[in-house]
């Protein structure tokens, strides 16, 4: 594959980082819906209409820092090629349906990155990676589940508080009103996190062909494009992962489905406007486990829990490698 690329070639490079995006929706659809779902607060196929809504307009309350981060904050730009682009999407795309047909809620996030560095370091060396962007990154896999971890353990401690003269019955029925709302927000942070990676490789492809002249940006029919991939990806759900993340790691009522959303929404919402391109699934799963820990250490499955977190430590050198070889068969075949 050249360097530079013909316009039918650019477009179907496009419609496999859209296919990416749509996959990213599914992977992660559990990551919106599993609190709600697993609460009975909304049957699975209204959970994704209502995610996916949300999805889909979250490019309105979001800026585009986690974009540029993925576009010019992993690898340095100017070696990125279309073959750099096709690997690091493959190897994304590749582990994620591994992960998915084993119902591993692995990160789509940290696959690309995975993907990107795994790509660069084959077509570039060493001095290829952006080493802020990437350690910034990096860094996230241990904070993002932390911080869900400890907010969603101090929401179920406040709201227990604030609730201790209600009966069981007003508190769950007020809960399963006010998850419709974290449910919501979570669903917003997750669009509006997830669906800027591909619009960062997507930008960052066109950026490499002179189709946006000096100046890196993402335009904004690549914000809609990715916004409706993966609104639509999580349309078709992600049950298999739902499963595990709504109802194997911990049992939730409505009062710990909405701390859980919320401690996690609020994590998404502060790292996508620093640009941290953070994992959706790292962060909805520390929070589950500080719901369920606050309960009582015995209500969290610590060994599905540890197997979820080895996935996390796999992800990005599986992707990288999965990556690198595709660039380097491709190399080679072209």
């Amino acid at each position: 594959m050249d360097a530079t690329l013909a316009f039918p070639l650019l477009v179907a490079l496009i419609a496999v980082a859209l296919f990416f995006d749509f996959l990213n929706g599914l992977h992660d659809a559990a990551n919106s819906i599993a609190t709600i779902v697993s609460t009975r607060v909304l049957k699975p196929q209204y959970a994704v209409f209502w995610a996916a809504f949300f999805n889909f307009i979250a490019f309105l309350f979001f800026g585009l820092h986690v974009a540029e981060t993925i576009g010019k904050g992993i690898v340095d730009p100017t070696i990125i090629t279309p073959l750099v682009i096709f690997s690091a999407l493959m190897g994304a795309i590749v582990w994620n349906i591994v992960t998915w047909l084993f119902g591993i809620p692995s990160s789509s996030s940290h696959a690309l990155v995975g993907g990107l560095v795994g790509a660069g370091l084959v077509a570039g060396g060493g001095n290829a990676l952006v080493l802020t962007g990437l350690l910034k990154t990096v860094g996230a896999i241990f904070l993002s589940p932390m911080i869900g971890f400890f907010l969603a353990l101090m929401l179920v401690l406040a709201v227990s508080w604030i609730f201790v003269r209600q009966t069981p019955f007003a508190v769950d029925s007020t809960f399963r009103v006010l998850q419709f709302v974290s449910a919501s927000l979570y669903s917003l942070g997750h669009g509006g996190n997830d669906a800027q990676k591909t619009m960062g490789i997507i930008a960052v492809l066109l950026f490499s062909q002179g189709y946006l002249g000096e100046t890196f940006y993402v335009p904004f029919w690549v914000v809609i494009t990715c916004q409706a991939a993966i609104a639509l990806g999580t349309l078709f759900g992600g049950w298999r992962i739902v499963h595990t993340m709504g109802s194997k790691i911990t049992r939730l009522n409505p009062m710990q489905g909405f701390c859980a959303e919320t401690g996690g929404a609020i994590t998404l919402f502060a790292a996508t406007w620093l640009g941290i391109p953070v994992s959706t699934t790292h962060t909805i799963t520390g929070a589950i486990v500080g719901v369920g820990a606050a309960r009582r250490v015995s209500a969290v499955r610590w060994g599905i829990a540890g197997n979820i977190v080895i996935a996390w430590f796999v992800t990005i050198p599986s992707a990288a490698i999965i990556a690198a070889l595709c660039y380097w068969l491709g190399s080679h075949i072209g």
